[in-house]
């Protein structure tokens, strides 16, 4: 008789997130808390563990290690995915632990012109992420993530899937693109075709999709906008198949140009979405509209750029300009 083996506490925590369809930059980040949650523990299971050990570990990451706040929230989040979903346990409340501080730091927000400049310094492929996510307030994981069936050319829109939060929206597809994007795409197919008639041209899939859809894998809507130049082995099928384009290898791009349009400021591929928000509303656009442009939650994430404003041109003058 043959004795199953009981799965290992991280092999269960994989499961509960795909059966979840959490994406995998989730699933890693909360294997990696809870491993190190365990670890801190001596390796003790969670089920031994309670309040005062979880209060322990959350305090230590904010005092010994001073991680940001965003960070503490997120392995909190993944002890809380850990006692409610895997363990089917109550999360103590939880009311000695010390917070991370989270700093009040404004955007770093680009002119017009120094949009321009970045923009000039890419080409080929770069110049087109770098056009959407200054022209449509993408975030980089949004824009390499873009299939072929997400670009709406007749309603100049972009339909972004999955985004934070898990929830789809509609943002502008810029005029000024358009053109470019199209014969962009075409070099795309090209190559998609080439790649089919070799026995590959499989693009990756969600589980679920994969298994509700057999051959969209290979169709041109599922297509990756910004695909992979290499193929690896889906961790589910083992079939060969393409990814988007790897998210460094396009901040990389947008780094450099940043360097070579000699721009004083520390400008990254996200400050692109922060001027596309600053830029709208300077230009009178309503703050709900850009909320739902750029996916916010709650407007108040919006109202930041407000006080971006209020320091620019359309701001407070100083009494010196005014004397």
């Amino acid at each position: 008789m043959v004795v199953s083996k009981k799965p290992m506490l991280l092999e269960v925590v994989r499961q509960r997130i795909r059966l979840k369809h959490y994406s995998h930059r989730t699933e890693k980040s909360y294997v990696h808390w809870i491993r190190r949650f365990v670890l801190f523990h001596n390796r003790r299971h969670p089920r031994e563990l309670g309040k005062l050990e979880i209060e322990a570990f959350l305090t230590h990451l904010a005092v010994d290690r001073k991680v940001s706040a965003s960070t503490q929230n997120q392995a909190f989040n993944a002890l809380l995915f850990l006692y409610r979903v895997v363990l089917e346990l109550a999360m103590p409340q939880l009311d000695a632990v010390q917070r991370a501080k989270k700093p009040q730091h404004l955007p770093v927000v680009l002119s017009p012109e120094e949009v321009r400049q970045v923009l000039s310094q890419l080409d080929g492929k770069y110049w087109i992420a770098g056009n959407l996510l200054y022209g449509s307030g993408l975030r980089l994981i949004e824009c390499l993530r873009l299939r072929v069936q997400d670009i709406d050319f007749g309603m100049c829109q972009l339909v972004v899937r999955g985004g934070k939060g898990n929830k789809d929206r509609v943002t502008v597809l810029p005029d000024a693109i358009t053109e470019p994007l199209k014969e962009y795409l075409q070099r795309v197919r090209t190559n998609h075709a080439k790649d089919l008639k070799q026995g590959l041209g499989q693009v990756y899939m969600p589980p679920a999709l994969a298994r509700k859809y057999p051959s969209a894998a290979s169709e041109w809507r599922w297509q990756f906008v910004f695909p992979s130049a290499t193929y690896i082995s889906n961790r589910d099928t083992d079939r060969m198949v393409k990814h988007h384009l790897h998210e460094k290898t396009l901040q990389r791009a947008i780094r450099n140009a940043v360097k070579t349009s000699a721009i004083a400021k520390r400008a990254t591929a996200h400050t692109l979405r922060h001027s596309f928000a600053t830029h709208l509303l300077q230009r009178g656009a309503d703050i709900r509209t850009i909320q739902a442009l750029l996916g916010h939650k709650d407007v108040s994430t919006t109202m930041i750029y407000t006080h971006v404003i209020q320091k620019g041109k359309i701001g407070v003058r100083s009494p010196l300009d005014t004397a």
